[in-house]
């Protein structure tokens, strides 16, 4: 019985699904006072958070809300007036109305927050923060919360930034274990460095998975493990391998990758293979250390 149900714990996980006794083990962590962000923080990294409690769960490891129940209330409160002021002030100044997306309203204010928004600053060009946003905003109904989670995720984005270097020497490196003939192919062809890995680690691969499926590869961000990044790619790149091999250029091989964008079935099979890959590469683990002092 215990290996039945030790198999069908791992089948779970692999398909996204959630065993009875992961949720009732969350839901005793999230009645505690206070919150043990600790203990959250490793359910993240080895379990994906259910639907119904990821709203709790994102907010109070990306610092949104406090620890302290007693503190939540007042939080919040100053955080909803920060947001409305923010917003004022941009529509005083006329940068945004009615008509702009809210990803662009989200961007603008975090530039106005962070003094950025200077004269003539185009709030439409491209950006890793707007990236972030759009997928909060399809997983999140609340704009108030997916701002503040939002500047949470972008300072990780910030520390992946830091780490560049690392990641795709670690990605070069796995890859070729894994995968020696994918690994040449591409370094023969001249794409293994043309791959954008900083702008797809930086997002977070928004845009480049669908948000369903992309939602269980931020459960483990959320908990810290920001190098389970490296592991998608390998995982991408694995997925498609057939055509990648046939790919010759850059331009075939970018074409190749943006092809699974609205492939939910390709993604759903990239994040588990991922998240196996990673689970057996634990040692390759990183806290990043805004993960850390919040923890301290």
């Amino acid at each position: 019985m215990a290996d039945e149900r030790n198999f069908r714990s791992t089948y779970y996980e692999k398909v996204g699904c959630r065993g009875v006794e992961e949720r009732k083990s969350l839901e005793i962590l999230l009645k505690e006072k206070p919150l043990n962000l600790t203990k959250l923080t490793q359910f993240c990294i080895r379990f994906t958070v259910p639907k119904i409690h990821r709203t709790v769960l994102w907010n109070s490891l990306l610092g949104v809300t406090p620890v302290y129940d007693k503190s939540r209330d007042y939080v919040m409160e100053q955080r909803v007036a920060v947001y409305n002021d923010l917003l004022k002030a941009l529509k005083t100044m006329r940068i945004v109305d009615e008509n702009t997306p809210t990803s662009r309203v989200l961007y603008a204010m975090w530039l106005l927050e962070k003094k950025q928004l200077y004269l003539g600053r185009d709030i439409t060009q491209e950006s890793h923060f707007c990236n972030i946003t759009k997928v909060l905003l399809e997983i999140f109904d609340n704009d108030i919360e997916t701002y503040w989670m939002a500047k949470s995720l972008y300072d990780y984005s910030e520390e992946v930034s830091l780490e560049m270097g690392k990641l795709s020497d670690l990605t070069y490196t796995i890859l070729e274990k894994e995968d020696s003939g994918l690994y040449i192919h591409l370094k023969s062809c001249d794409m293994l460095t043309a791959l954008p890995l900083a702008d797809w680690y930086r997002s977070f691969f928004a845009g480049v998975l669908s948000e369903p499926a992309l939602i269980r590869i931020w459960d483990k961000i959320c908990g810290g493990a920001i190098k389970i990044v490296v592991f998608v790619m390998i995982e991408i790149l694995r997925m498609l391998r057939r055509r990648v091999l046939r790919c010759v250029d850059q331009k075939s091989l970018f074409e190749c990758i943006d092809s699974i964008k609205n492939e939910q079935e390709t993604a759903d099979m990239i994040v588990n293979g991922a998240i196996e890959l990673w689970q057996q590469n634990k040692g390759h683990e990183y806290i990043p250390q805004s993960k850390v002092k919040a923890l301290s």
